[in-house]
């Protein structure tokens, strides 16, 4: 494990304060970053997301679909938690804390764009950062390979209807022209590359030069979310000093969504008696979130100053410490499973 994913949250912390610092002391640049939008894309956005997903993309090897049939239990597991839970418990937990709760407290279309951000990040599955927590849990990397896999060939049909007909139960007016190009940027174009990427450098019998490519990348990918991340943060700097009771507000239906569907994963990956090697990395992507794919969407639906894209960027603050604290549970609980 390299000293990026051993600090991880260290990093992502780092880069959080320097966002905040940087949006305050240079609102100016900030302000100049977020008017560089072609059809409505921020363009430095783009460039760092996609300097961070593609290096992923690359190691999805569609080639693995084929294994599919040889351990069905824990795909199916991470398939039905992504696809018909965990994006309707999210619009479900936002409505009720947003509509009802939190109704004091928040104006009605504010709570709307928040409700929107936390759908945004409710259907997207995580892709990228899957192999970070595989690897922190031992998780058989081949099986987890398999899982992002099919989730990529999902999310490139099902995530802009899905999000249209969640936001739409939301009351939220959905330009299909902005979601769909949206899908086509962060989704299709990445996933095409590094399918391109991968078939140009890799072979049955030789993985040096795709592993080579890879570790040359790696830190390309790793500037590419650092970078991201003191962006988003930059952008929102002043709603978050200025609103931070926004934070949490949004913070805390985030967190009992990704500790209550980690909770409903681990113990059906328990009482399914899958290994501890599948059972894990297949909780992390059925907790975790495509928070890349969901800031970006969220920018490009409702612009940088929205509660959407800031209820994203609130998910980016949740979401590595507690996907570490949930890894450290998942390797002390190691012997609750079969191996």
């Amino acid at each position: 494990m390299g000293l990026f994913e051993r600090y991880l949250s260290v990093w992502v912390a780092l880069c959080i304060v320097a966002g905040v610092l940087l949006g305050t002391l240079f609102p100016g640049l900030f302000h100049w970053f977020a008017a560089m939008e072609v059809a409505h894309v921020n363009i430095p956005v783009a460039i760092f997301i996609w300097l961070m997903i593609y290096p992923m993309m690359v190691q999805v090897d569609f080639g693995s679909i084929r294994d599919i049939g040889k351990k069905p239990k824990g795909l199916f597991l991470t398939l039905v938690m992504n696809w018909l839970i965990k994006p309707f418990t999210m619009a479900a937990l936002g409505w009720l804390f947003f509509r009802v709760i939190f109704a004091d407290l928040v104006d009605p279309q504010t709570a709307t764009e928040y409700i929107a951000g936390m759908i945004l990040l409710g259907v997207a599955p995580c892709t990228a950062m899957v192999f970070v927590w595989s690897q922190l849990t031992r998780g058989d990397a081949n099986y987890t390979l398999v899982q992002v896999s099919v989730n990529d060939v999902i999310m490139i049909f099902a995530f802009a209807p899905l999000a249209a007909f969640l936001l739409g139960v939301s009351n939220v007016t959905v330009p299909w022209d902005t979601l769909l190009l949206s899908v086509l940027l962060y989704v299709v174009i990445p996933l095409v590359a590094g399918i391109l990427t991968r078939r140009a450098l890799d072979s049955r019998s030789d993985h040096s030069r795709l592993n080579h490519f890879l570790q040359s990348v790696k830190p390309i990918s790793i500037a590419g979310l650092l970078a991201t991340v003191v962006l988003l943060f930059g952008f929102q700097a002043e709603t978050i000093l200025a609103k931070p009771l926004a934070i949490a507000l949004i913070a805390i239906p985030l967190l009992i969504q990704t500790y209550g569907i980690f909770a409903i994963s681990y113990g059906a990956a328990r009482a399914m008696k899958l290994p501890h090697n599948i059972a894990a990395p297949g909780c992390m992507i059925a907790t975790s979130n495509f928070f890349e794919l969901a800031v970006a969407v969220a920018i490009s639906l409702f612009g940088l100053n929205s509660g959407a894209a800031l209820a994203t960027v609130v998910g980016v603050l949740v979401e590595v410490p507690v996907m570490l604290s949930l890894v450290a549970f998942a390797n002390r609980t190691r012997h609750y499973f079969e191996e």
